[in-house]
């Protein structure tokens, strides 16, 4: 499928979509009769949607979008209960100065530290989300999984972000990592599951789109492209091909999933790339935090500065806000 395939090009492999998750053979067979990413038309749209220009008072609405769509992540061997708490009074008020300021979407922290953020986030909105499965390389057993997924969501977090086994995946193992993510959807309960693919150990657009399938067929409630770790993490293209598949997921069964790019997004413009890019591929719609996300903290940075420029109508240095 090229990005601009219409959504009834989705092949009626087998119906409805639960038996194709019958067995290894049928998944397979789905999952490779998904028509095949033309990457020169991928990466062409990509590019041009790209150079699109908006004026000044839509950029104003696209910074403010883009800052309510953050997770704000810290994911280090170093992180601190007091650096949590310190993200989660950026979170609750990225701009102290700026009262009309949105906050953030969520922080992302590790499961020993929810509890702290879920502490430090009382009662804001902010929600707390938690990589788990063995974060980044979910090398390790299901077992150990989920507990991974158990602890943090007993310590309280809103959302569980757990990252796929590639190597499983890559092997042609279809069903075994679409099990594990049911059982780890399970053991989420009623916080929601980001299904983290590391697009960049995929290879191919092919790849990265039976990828965002199978995550859907197994109840993810996002896909996201990245745990930041490896490179090349989120790219336009990549993020244009899973925003295809929760479009056409859409047409297809009614429901709404979202699509979270983490990683290399660091500035104003490149944000705004990405919100042209889910505006025309998979639609306005997905323009709110419920189903677009941006795993990137330092972007909350230059978004800030971005913002005063566009209030004060002149450029604030790093000095005026809280650079991490």
């Amino acid at each position: 499928m090229t990005a601009t395939t219409s959504p009834a090009a989705v092949p009626e492999t087998l119906s409805p979509l639960t038996d194709v998750t019958r067995d290894e053979a049928s998944l397979r067979r789905f999952l490779h009769g998904l028509p095949g990413v033309d990457q020169v038309g991928v990466e062409q749209r990509a590019a041009g949607l790209a150079t699109r220009s908006i004026k000044k008072e839509a950029k104003r609405w696209a910074i403010d979008t883009a800052v309510s769509m953050v997770d704000l992540t810290t994911l280090e061997g170093a992180d601190t209960r007091g650096k949590v708490r310190g993200l989660a009074a950026k979170a609750m008020r990225p701009d102290p100065e700026r009262q009309d300021c949105p906050r953030v979407a969520a922080v992302c922290v590790y499961p020993d530290l929810v509890e702290t953020a879920v502490e430090a986030l009382a009662g804001s909105g902010v929600r707390v989300a938690s990589v788990a499965t063995g974060f980044p390389a979910g090398r390790t057993s299901r077992e150990v999984k989920l507990a991974d997924t158990r602890l943090a969501v007993e310590a309280g977090a809103d959302e569980v972000d757990m990252v796929i086994d590639r190597g499983a995946f890559l092997e042609g193992r279809y069903l075994e990592v679409f099990d594990e993510i049911r059982a780890i959807k399970a053991a989420c309960g009623s916080a929601h599951l980001k299904v983290i693919l590391e697009t960049g150990e995929l290879a191919t657009y092919d790849n990265v789109r039976r990828a965002s399938w199978l995550a859907l067929l197994a109840g993810g409630d996002f896909i996201k492209t990245s745990t930041g770790k490896v490179s090349p993490a989120a790219t336009l293209p990549v993020t244009h091909v899973m925003l295809q598949a929760v479009h056409d997921w859409h047409e297809r069964t009614g429901e709404l999933r979202g699509v979270k790019p983490a990683g290399g997004i660091r500035t104003t413009k490149d944000a705004i790339k990405y919100l042209v890019a889910v505006h025309e591929v998979a639609g306005e719609q997905w323009l709110t935090p419920e189903l677009f996300r941006f795993g990137a903290s330092s972007l909350l940075n230059d978004l800030l500065l971005q913002r005063r420029t566009q209030v004060d109508g002149h450029y604030s240095g790093p000095d005026y806000v809280t650079v991490d």
